[in-house]
């Protein structure tokens, strides 16, 4: 047995010949301690092993799946609409084509002509495997059953043929000044894929807690929520003086809201 106060094995006897502490014979004899190797993934690879570790999946359950973190596998058997430029790779017999001026509706052109290139999305047809990255940004996909979602327009990745959607502005024209006027509303049944730099955070938002978010860093909510933007102007704001949080987005009502720990210029 081994000594409860300082670890010495006791092979027989009632006191511990290190610290003379008495031993309750009838006490389970602890464990000894278990020591395990680290297991950090090491950088350096064989070509074979580097090749299996990194070796695509293509799955292929469902249309969207992750192949890592940092990468989504469109398993496409069709249409699906994705942001301009987001392809890093495909097989199959794929076509990419740029969204057409009235592919949406004049409302919908109108809308795009206001938000500039930070919104534009491409039709991606045909049949494949499909992979698709933006700036080595986390993949997260969310699968709507009859809801809806906003999103920041940069951070839409990707979504299937049959989600509804539209961009919607904000009610503000102060928000104009906060880089945050332009949303996209995703609504339906199907898959979404969205991006955000590094670990989101999901807030609860009651009609009791109302939440404030950085307007960079705000990546989506739920589509019950309306935010308004809290700006936080005064004389010190004029002279350049301000607190660095000049302006925040309000969030109301009974939801969500998803944050990441960066803000996007």
């Amino acid at each position: 047995m081994f000594c409860p106060n300082c670890g010495t094995e006791v092979k027989d006897g009632k006191f511990c010949p290190n610290c003379g502490e008495t031993l309750n014979v009838a006490q389970e004899t602890p464990s000894e301690p278990v020591y395990q190797e680290s297991t950090t993934e090491s950088s350096k690879y064989t070509l074979s092993q580097f090749v299996n570790n990194t070796m695509q999946k293509d799955v292929g359950l469902e249309t969207f799946e992750l192949e890592n973190e940092y990468v989504l596998d469109v398993n496409l058997n069709g249409r699906v609409w994705a942001k301009k430029g987001a392809m890093v790779a495909y097989n199959g017999d794929v076509k990419f084509h740029r969204e057409g001026t009235l592919d949406h509706g004049l409302g919908k052109f109108v809308k795009k002509a206001m938000t500039g290139e930070s919104t534009t999305m491409m039709k991606v047809d045909g049949t494949g495997h499909v992979y698709m990255a933006d700036m080595g940004k986390k993949i997260i996909v969310l699968k709507l059953e009859n809801d809806k979602i906003y999103v920041n327009g940069n951070d839409v990745l990707a979504f299937e043929d049959h989600i509804d959607w539209d961009i919607k502005m904000m009610t503000k024209s102060s928000s104009m000044m906060s880089g945050g006027l332009f949303n996209i509303r995703l609504q339906g049944s199907g898959m979404v894929a969205i991006t955000t730099f590094f670990t989101p955070l999901t807030l609860r938002v009651t009609p009791d807690s109302p939440v404030m978010t950085d307007p960079q860093a705000t990546v989506a909510w739920s589509g019950g929520l309306k935010p308004e933007l809290k700006t936080n102007v005064d004389f010190k704001t004029l002279i350049g003086k301000d607190s660095g949080e000049t302006f925040q987005m309000k969030f109301k009502g009974d939801g969500f809201v998803i944050v990441q720990p960066f803000e996007e210029g």
